[in-house]
């Protein structure tokens, strides 16, 4: 696939991927950062063109982009419909109830092994915070919750997580890009937020796991209106580079 200043989605996270897959990846981006935006026609000549590919990943990507509701397949082509932000505030509400069932379900687990990887990835986090490094700050972030959904071994809890998981990276790695530009010091707090959501599973305390619930998934308005930002500092970077 063709290499492009404009790439969203980082390179490093497809080192083992398809053609299919990075080409996915990368349309994903673009349309919740609205690089692309709602009501655009996408044509599979064209997009070949761009990411220099054949036309079969091309097709793969928008088959995979419509199950994620992101585009309409039409014979005239590919409608995007992007995001809208009740849309992200209800990706977060599934989250919210995801994390609230598997803390029930630890209460009644040894949870030892699992506070300590956990603790391993938080300091991941912490580097990542020190360095500047949003993508591998996002990286960690989605591992450390994705972590403890594993650990109660639910397939289909697992299922939904992982119908979630695409787009709800793009708009996660969009966000902290601009956190880290423009609210830097609010990563003090974050750490904080998952430090009692680590000390919440040790301690199979229900009213500190609500209160760490709370304190990680009442943030989203900010979220929303960081990816918002990020679609107007994009939008901006197109106008300027044409």
């Amino acid at each position: 696939m063709a290499e492009s200043k404009e790439l969203l989605y980082p390179i490093k996270w497809l080192s083992k991927a398809s053609t299919g897959d990075r080409v996915t990846c990368e349309l994903r981006m673009q349309i919740i950062s609205g690089m692309i935006e709602s009501g655009s026609v996408l044509s599979e000549n064209k997009l070949a063109a761009d990411f220099d590919v054949s036309r079969s990943p091309i097709r793969e990507a928008l088959k995979i982009l419509a199950s994620e509701n992101l585009i309409r397949l039409e014979r005239m082509g590919a409608i995007v419909i992007g995001l809208t932000e009740k849309e992200i505030e209800e990706i977060y509400d599934v989250r919210l109830l995801i994390e609230t069932f598997v803390f029930e379900r630890l209460v009644k687990q040894d949870t030892k092994v699992l506070v300590r990887e956990l603790s391993k990835i938080l300091e991941m986090m912490k580097i990542a915070i020190k360095y500047r490094d949003p993508d591998e700050f996002s990286f960690q972030d989605v591992l450390f919750h994705e972590t403890i959904i594993r650990e109660i071994k639910h397939s289909y809890i697992m299922m939904i997580w992982n119908n979630a998981k695409p787009v709800m990276e793009g708009f996660i790695l969009l966000s902290m890009r601009v956190r880290f530009m423009e609210k830097y010091e609010d990563f003090t707090r974050i750490v904080k937020n998952h430090e009692l959501y680590i000390e919440a599973i040790d301690t199979k305390n229900r009213d500190m796991m609500i209160q760490s619930l709370h304190q990680n998934f009442d943030d989203v308005q900010g979220k929303v209106e960081d990816l918002w930002m990020s679609q107007q500092m994009l939008s901006k970077g197109v106008e300027k580079n044409d």
